[in-house]
């Protein structure tokens, strides 16, 4: 079963590390996607780009609307995803605790919904 892990780091946090905090956090994170690899759980995993550097967009009556980065002030970002593998909701969580991101920021964990081709 798909799991996607997304990732959220505080506006406090984020860019407030030292060189050397954020070094070690993507050295963990290396180290975290190599075990996950290891074990044939880790099917796709990204770091993002900053909110600043996003551009939002809705599509209304086939017009475009876009607004650079977030619309709203927020307290926290999405910074990076994994999408793994795990046999239930319980393992899922159990891997994702181990995302380096998890100690200094939040976890969701969403089941992938697969979605049929209706004929």
């Amino acid at each position: 079963m798909r799991f996607v892990c997304l990732i959220y780091n505080s506006a406090d946090v984020d860019g407030r590390q030292t060189v050397a905090e954020t070094e070690a956090v993507v050295r963990a994170h290396f180290g975290f996607d190599e075990d996950l690899r290891d074990r044939g759980t880790l099917i796709h995993a990204d770091a993002l780009e900053t909110p600043d550097k996003a551009v939002v967009l809705r599509v209304r009556n086939n017009e475009i609307s876009m607004t650079d980065g977030p619309y709203v002030e927020t307290k926290e970002h999405l910074a990076g995803l994994y999408v793994i593998d795990a046999s239930d909701m319980s393992e899922a969580i159990a891997i994702a605790a181990g995302i380096p991101c998890a100690r200094i920021g939040t976890v969701e964990v969403r089941p992938v919904r697969i979605l049929p081709l209706l004929e």
